[in-house]
């Protein structure tokens, strides 16, 4: 095996543990240690700050700036220096786990250098804040060059954004479609007895296995192959996947990174894991991943990714809920991930990449790419209650709650689709407490021109409302049910109250969906089973 894949050895793992707990290798702490400006410079893709930052740690031994400076940084420090930082692993059980080099000969060593990246990670669900400490192949940074094609990538943006939006019910089986270096395995691990995480790069599984060793998460098998073929005629209650989702030319030249590349032509990766997902889950279960879909000439938004989830009334048919959270011009496109590969801008190679992205859009008439997150789920009775397909944009939301946001919708739109006009108005709704109201008035006007309603948690939306609707989400207090609001409004506003019953209970409906309204005696993690 390469030198630069970690080795699981229990013994070992288990000292370099210990040794990373003893040094307070956390997240916190090297926040401290670098200060604030080095923090933000290192964010930026600078190292420098962060280096003077620990440089005086690593002359005096502190074990904290030692790993830092060399798994963080991704810099060489002396044999000394990391033999203190690591006394019950030792320099050469790093060398043997697989961690570290030694420069010149072993015996008379004075320098090692990292072949990995090695950092803390800090999380906090509904089970509660937790750390684990997360290997990956090194940056570009740390290898002053552009990454390599099987390179492992640790975790990032589009990690992050899917652990946020994980929703954490309690389940017996999850599956993990390519794991890279298994976060998600391991965010799945707290909420499912049985964790598999699959990857096509035997590089990245290693990783993963590392990972779950040196965190003690013993309840995640890892297997080889592609897509849903190493879990063929299994099941599962709960699947997520951050597939290699990134377009990418099929021709000569392109590097084609496994982290972010699945092999295939356009969004067909994405279409794949869509099409392929309603054969995994059992009922009632849920599937979440990240994705790209093209936008082919003058297709609508969400064209393409209706043509894959199928016909709603066919056998196996999936509730969907689409949020598309980004869109991005076909040039935009290639430079974000030409530079994500480690090219810069400005030389000839990034130019000749950008000519070959937009030649392959322009073959199939591609004008944007959409990002976004899909949720699906298998019906438990087999009857689609939730067909759901918007674009919401980045800016004010709120990211970390998204996963019992997300259920909490699944779970609505259920319920909702059970209930009539009539029944509904028969339901007793509370106003949500992160949500606020604007008004916004003509100098000397005595009605508002503007009136919207803002939410504070979920994707931090901005409903716009009438005077109509103002006055009945403002009656939502828990006292009087919808039908009988309605009727006072009518009367208040001198209108037929059928009518206003039929402008507003679709609203009433939209509101309750996203979290804006809520029915009362609302079931546990938004479960409306309980409401009237």
């Amino acid at each position: 095996m390469p030198a630069d894949v970690p080795e699981t050895d229990p013994d070992l793992t288990s000292r370099l543990r210990g040794d990373l707990g003893a040094a307070t290798f956390t997240v916190a702490a090297l926040d401290a240690l670098w200060g604030e400006e080095a923090s933000a410079a290192l964010f930026r893709g600078q190292r420098v700050a962060a280096r003077r930052a620990a440089a005086s740690g690593v002359d005096d031994g502190d074990p904290l700036a030692v790993l830092a400076t060399v798994f963080v940084l991704g810099l060489p420090v002396s044999a000394r220096a990391m033999a203190s930082a690591l006394p019950s692993l030792g320099t050469e059980g790093a060398v043997e786990l697989g961690l570290i080099a030694v420069e010149g000969q072993a015996s008379k060593a004075d320098a090692v250098r990292p072949l990995i990246d090695l950092r803390p990670y800090a999380f906090a669900d509904e089970a509660g804040a937790g750390q684990w400490w997360i290997a990956s192949d090194l940056g570009e940074l740390a290898l002053g060059r552009a990454l390599r094609e099987d390179h492992v990538l640790g975790v990032g943006g589009a990690s992050n954004t899917l652990s946020s939006i994980m929703i954490r019910d309690r389940v017996d089986t999850a599956l993990d479609l390519g794991t890279g270096c298994g976060i998600q395995a391991l965010h799945a691990a707290r909420h499912a007895d049985r964790v598999v995480a699959t990857d096509i790069s035997e590089r990245a599984l290693r990783f993963g296995r590392f990972n779950a060793l040196l965190n003690g998460v013993p309840n995640i098998e890892f297997r080889l192959g592609s897509l849903f073929e190493p879990v063929q005629g299994e099941r599962f209650d709960h699947i997520v996947s951050n597939p290699p989702f990134v377009i990418t030319p099929r021709v000569a030249g392109v590097p084609e990174y496994e982290y972010r590349d699945g092999g295939l032509t356009g969004d067909k990766i994405v279409e794949a894991v869509m099409r392929g997902v309603r054969e995994h889950l059992n009922p009632g279960g849920v599937a979440q991943f990240l994705g790209n879909w093209e936008y082919h000439g003058e297709d609508e938004a969400f064209d393409r990714v209706r043509a894959w989830l199928g016909d709603e009334h066919e056998p196996g048919a999936l509730d969907a809920w689409i949020v598309e959270r980004e869109l991005q011009d076909a040039p935009q496109y290639a430079e974000t991930w030409i530079r994500d590969g480690g090219t810069r801008p400005g030389t000839p190679e990034f130019e000749r990449l950008t000519d070959a992205w937009l030649d392959d859009f322009a073959a199939r008439d591609v004008r944007y790419v959409g990002f976004g997150y899909v949720t699906l789920r298998k019906p438990a009775d087999g009857a689609v209650t939730l067909r759901r397909f918007e674009s919401v944009e980045s800016s004010g939301t709120h990211e970390g709650g998204l996963g019992t946001h997300l259920a909490r919708g699944l779970r609505l739109g259920e319920w909702l689709a059970s209930v009539d006009d009539e029944q509904l108005g028969l339901i007793t709704l509370l106003t949500a407490p992160d949500v606020t109201e604007e008004r916004h008035y003509w100098p000397g006007a005595d009605d508002p021109t503007v009136l919207a309603l803002v939410q504070g948690g979920g994707f931090g939306r901005r409903v716009a409302i009438d005077t109509g609707l103002a006055g009945l989400v403002g009656a939502c207090d828990g006292d009087l049910p919808v039908g009988v609001i309605v009727g006072a409004l009518a009367d208040l506003l001198d209108v037929d109250a059928a009518e206003l019953s039929a402008d507003v209970l679709p609203r009433v409906r939209e509101l309750a969906f996203v979290g804006m309204l809520e029915p009362a005696g609302l079931g546990p993690r938004g479960s409306a089973h309980d409401a009237p």
